[in-house]
């Protein structure tokens, strides 16, 4: 097994990723870092000579791998340990989120003006990639397809064109991330992609999403925000990066009951990175707010994403809204603390004043604000319920969630107009 992976970033080699006696290490190339338009690969990566160490290295890299059970079946099919980074991304390292490629010594990066490589599926074979994904996520181990996403969901990047699906091979570029149902989670496909779409009815700049049918299968497309078409309409790469990475912190501590990241630390890193920073920390003030009361209990750090633009980092758009609070069997605690609180039941005045002050605004404008979605978000799920071009009405998880909603912001707006009467100054 190679020692040493290059890493590229958009077209150029910009760096190596070694492991040695099991630790990894990263350097950039003195090319890249003579280069005047030269970016960091991480907010944790600077640009230096000096060589970064295991401790450094392992957050980025390890945050582009998938996690838990999806992880030890990948390493299953390589035939490589789950613990071993390197060694996974030796095997799947090849489309990445992001502008990532990580590709063995000497071996070039496939550009898009070369023309892509892509295995076009009939339904059959749709159906067929369906079910063995439980068994082989990411596809691994199948000849010319190195793909790998963060995350513990089953999922894929694959090119979606007109009806088509495809699966990008030896380095091209995918456009979606295609997400079937969750096992044991009721009608998932539906739950998300009526959040993703709640989420663009309040205007708080979700991915784009739509659910698609082959035969009686039904899933989730999501157009990769980190994909764009150029004039000649080939998929370029756009660079970014989560939360987590960015913080330096490796995936398994990303909630924050494990020391993984607080709001605090999260909108810190949003004023102190994006440009201008001020419509990036509200876009993610309300990103919060939305999770708080649409029952996304699973909002940690590597849910939030910054997406290097032309000009500087912005936050990407908000993505993986699923209302697990509507499953029994799923936790009850939000993977970060509104105030000192992990339980939404719990969430006082102080508490909402808690969170305005970790995110750096006026409490009378949060609480404002906080107020205004809650007012307008049980009226903007109906209407889009109501929709007939929505697709939503009839389904059962639908009015599941506008319930959950309807009750959460009822609770939210009883508690900040009556601070007094429930002990709150």
């Amino acid at each position: 097994m190679a020692s040493d992976l290059t890493v590229w970033l958009f077209a150029d080699p910009i760096g190596t990723l070694s492991m040695a006696d099991g630790r990894l290490s990263f350097s950039y190339t003195t090319e890249w870092l003579k280069y005047g338009k030269a970016i960091p690969l991480s907010c944790s990566l600077p640009l230096q000579v000096e060589p970064f160490d295991d401790q450094k290295t392992r957050p980025f890299f390890a945050g582009l791998l998938p996690e838990g059970e999806m992880r030890r079946l990948i390493a299953q099919q390589c035939q490589v340990s789950r613990q071993n980074d390197f060694a996974l991304l030796d095997h799947i390292g090849g489309e990445c989120a992001g502008a990532v490629t990580l590709l063995k010594p000497g071996q070039i990066l496939r550009l898009p003006d070369e023309g892509g490589d892509i295995e076009w599926l009939n339904d059959e074979e749709v159906i067929a990639m369906l079910d063995e994904l439980p068994r082989r996520p990411m596809l691994a181990g199948k000849d010319g397809i190195r793909l790998s996403l963060a995350g513990a969901q089953d999922k894929l990047p694959i090119i979606f064109e007109g009806a088509r699906i495809g699966l990008p091979r030896n380095g091209t570029a995918s456009t979606h991330i295609l997400k079937p149902a969750i096992h044991g989670v009721e009608d998932s496909v539906t739950n998300e992609g009526f959040c993703l779409a709640l989420a663009e009815a309040m205007r708080l700049q979700p991915v784009r999403s739509k659910i698609h049918a082959v035969r009686d299968r039904r899933f989730l497309l999501v157009e990769r925000y980190d994909r764009v078409a150029d004039s000649t309409g080939r998929f370029q790469r756009l660079h970014q990066e989560d939360f987590c990475q960015a913080l330096g912190v490796a995936p398994e501590m990303k909630y924050q009951s494990e020391g993984g990241p607080d709001l605090a630390r999260c909108f810190d890193l949003a004023r102190r990175v994006t440009r201008p920073s001020a419509p990036q920390v509200l876009r993610l003030f309300d990103g919060v707010i939305f999770n708080a009361l649409i029952g996304n209990h699973d909002a940690h750090a590597k849910n939030f994403s910054l997406l290097y633009s032309a000009d500087a980092p912005v936050l990407a758009p908000l993505y993986d809204m699923l209302s697990t609070a509507l499953y029994p069997s799923l936790t009850s605690k939000m993977a970060m603390k509104i105030g000192s609180k992990y339980r939404f039941s719990e969430i006082q005045v102080r508490h909402w004043d808690q969170f305005a002050e970790e995110a750096g605004l006026a409490k009378a404008q949060a609480r404002k604000r906080i107020l205004e979605l809650a007012r307008s978000l049980p009226l903007t799920a109906r209407k889009l319920q109501a929709d007939p071009q929505s697709g939503f009405a009839g389904h059962p998880i639908v009015e599941q969630i506008l319930l959950l909603i309807e009750e959460r912001c009822t609770l939210t707006i009883r508690r900040l107009m009556t601070p007094v009467a429930t002990g709150e100054t």
